[in-house]
């Protein structure tokens, strides 16, 4: 799920508008995840319909996406489920705190 195309689009949106290369970039900045292009642009059109994110008037011939209310509910649940799951494997692989 971490390295899920709609949740690491969502976190990207999370922290403000971009357009498709600003959020390539980003993904890759903090996910260290090089989407392609038509991984990207596949997720954005399916999370556009879903409603979780919503386009901004062109910025020159940069589409610009925004994050929706229901984006970030998606989001909320999806981070919740990754820190259920990582909380679960640390206490089975037995980390330490300051490691899980």
């Amino acid at each position: 799920m971490a390295n899920d195309p709609s949740v690491l689009i969502l976190t990207s949106l999370a922290a403000g508008p971009k357009h498709g290369h600003a959020l390539a970039a980003d993904i890759r900045a903090f996910a260290g995840v090089e989407l392609g292009p038509g991984t990207l642009y596949g997720a954005i059109t399916r999370l556009d319909e879903r409603g979780l994110i919503e386009a901004l008037p062109a910025d020159d011939r940069r589409q610009p996406y925004r994050i929706t209310a229901a984006g970030r509910g998606a989001l909320a649940e999806a981070v919740q489920e990754m820190q259920r799951v990582a909380s679960t494997g640390a206490k089975r692989l037995r980390l330490s705190p300051r490691m899980a």
